[in-house]
């Protein structure tokens, strides 16, 4: 029997996903059979072929003398800051340069709070037009958005909803994202729900998870529908474009899950 009850805690770290409690597998938990009867494409080869080099350089530093352990700690230090010096010029070209062409196409916007109050930032990847748009000025509108957000305790929403691979940005871009963000975006990230999950989104929290960011592992929830968010987020609270209820509808139907949340 499916439990729908949501309990909240501010204290957590993390949030714990309605979808986590009706005892599903984690999309961080998938193994051959999620393969079966899908034709890899040239992205997805691309993929394979870059978590097999991470993989490589897993095992390679995993057996790394301890004698160069120092060094090491040295020269994350001295990058740390490069990343930081290089996000503050980023700042300060996001605040000044002109972003329309990224902020009119509507992917990437605040969208009232959740049930503890913290801001919403809901991403919807049918609207990236990952191959026919600036990456950098995606990258500014970004940081310009969040900067302000992140200075406290926020969640995102992103929608995988009808998404192609015109939509998936590429690897390296996606690290180079993170590496230039700072600690405080993925401190204060309680929440990163994946709505409408698929075989990708499942290589990538896999991936991105393992080689990247291990420590937001626990904040990441796959949900296989709109209302399963609702245990977090109050429906007045979430806007969302039209193509997503509508696929949602189409595919789960009405009233498919009743989130009796309880606040503490």
């Amino acid at each position: 029997m499916i439990n729908n009850s949501f309990e909240f805690s501010s204290d957590d770290d993390s949030d714990v996903s309605p979808h986590d409690m009706e005892g599903n597998s984690s999309d961080l938990e998938y193994g051959a059979r999620d393969m079966n009867g899908l034709s890899l494409n040239s992205y997805s080869s691309g993929l394979q072929a870059q978590l097999q080099r991470d993989l490589d350089r897993q095992h390679l530093l995993s057996d790394r003398p301890r004698a160069g352990l120092y060094e090491s700690v040295v020269a994350e230090g001295i990058e740390g800051m490069e990343h930081q010096e290089r996000y503050e010029r980023l700042l300060q070209r996001a605040q000044v340069e002109d972003l329309n062409e990224v902020s009119g196409i509507g992917c990437l916007y605040q969208s009232g709070v959740d049930r503890l109050g913290r801001p919403v930032i809901v991403f919807c990847g049918k609207w990236f037009p990952a191959q026919n748009i600036d990456l950098e000025k995606a990258l500014l509108y970004l940081i310009k958005l969040l900067d302000p957000i992140v200075k406290g305790d926020y969640v995102i929403a992103y929608f995988h909803t009808l998404t192609s691979t015109n939509n998936y940005p590429s690897l390296h871009w996606l690290r180079e994202v993170y590496s230039v963000l700072p600690y405080k975006y993925k401190k204060n990230l309680k929440a990163f729900y994946i709505v409408h999950p698929t075989f990708w989104t499942k290589m990538m929290t896999w991936w991105f998870t393992t080689f990247m960011a291990p420590a937001i592992k626990a904040k990441v929830h796959s949900l296989p529908g709109v209302e399963h968010l609702y245990s977090a987020i109050t429906k007045d609270q979430l806007e969302i474009p039209a193509y997503i209820t509508e696929y949602d509808m189409a595919t789960n139907g009405l009233h498919y899950f009743n989130p009796v949340p309880t606040a503490s």
